[in-house]
């Protein structure tokens, strides 16, 4: 969402909440999609970790002493991407598919819940700022 005017950090931290959940329900939906298919592996996309550490959540804080040191964690929201994770099956039984209709399902309605409410914050946002350019009215 580049073209929304970004007033705060709270309006950068939705921004990037919105595209992780949005990058995440496509990995979902290929995990279903694909439920069918003969050796397909489930994948998983991770980013709460991540996002947690850029806003200093994180109990350690690495220090780069040095110019060409690598990052050890994101230093900022920009730099969170989230993680795809390939899950493969391990059953030995059947078409060696990995996913599992229902959990993709379980996970599908909690990204869309955790979307809808970081759309609703940003609403509410965008909303006082709109009450306070128009003097309270």
């Amino acid at each position: 969402m580049p073209f929304i005017q970004q007033f705060d950090t709270t309006m950068n931290l939705l921004q990037k909440v919105l595209d992780l959940r949005d990058r995440n329900q496509q990995v979902i939906s290929s995990n279903i999609a694909n439920a069918e298919t003969p050796g397909f592996s489930a994948s998983s996309f991770e980013f709460e970790a991540q996002l947690k550490d850029a806003l200093g959540g994180g109990e350690l804080t690495p220090v780069a002493s040095q110019a060409n040191h690598f990052a050890v964690s994101p230093t900022g929201l920009s730099n969170v991407q989230g993680e795809i994770t390939v899950h493969r099956d391990k059953t030995g039984i059947g078409d060696e598919n990995s996913v599992s209709v229902d959990a993709e399902m379980v996970k599908l309605s909690e990204n869309q819940i955790l979307y809808e409410a970081a759309i609703t914050m940003l609403n509410k946002k965008l909303a006082i700022l709109k009450y306070a350019a128009n003097d309270g009215r």
